[in-house]
């Protein structure tokens, strides 16, 4: 499916409209800095950060990066007044397509065990639970 909006990497004044997408998504966590996030994606040339613009300004978003191994996305911010129309669907696809041209085969995200609405949009678009178990420890 061919989405008819449009995604850009991220600009400098895009950067406060994309903390309050995130913070409007309910996609921020207090130990994860959002302006953090988006200053070491722009810096690595393994990552990226996304938009999608209308008149109002931006409207959706997806972090990517690729591992050397696998393609991750982070991020998937739709504006909640703009659910429904098929803008997360193509912030998936545009992540994935710059996953691709990086040289990604695979791609994986992590969802919050308790968004059962995310995990039932990504199941649709063909993601699948991958049997793992996510471990980390801050450094």
């Amino acid at each position: 499916m061919t989405s008819t909006w449009t995604f850009e990497e991220i600009a400098d004044d895009d950067v406060a409209q994309v903390v309050a997408l995130w913070h409007a998504c309910d996609l921020t966590r207090p130990w994860n800095d959002p302006h953090l996030d988006i200053a070491d994606a722009r810096a690595n040339p393994a990552s990226t950060v996304l938009v999608a613009r209308d008149a109002s300004g931006v409207v959706a978003s997806v972090m990517a990066a690729y591992d050397g191994h696998r393609g991750w996305l982070y991020y998937v911010a739709v504006s909640p007044d703009l659910r429904g129309a098929g803008l997360g669907r193509a912030a998936v696809e545009a992540g994935e397509a710059w996953l691709r041209a990086a040289g990604a085969r695979k791609t994986q995200l992590m969802v919050r065990t308790t968004n059962d609405q995310a995990v039932g949009f990504y199941e649709r678009l063909g993601y699948a639970d991958q049997s793992t178990t996510v471990l980390g420890r801050w450094l």
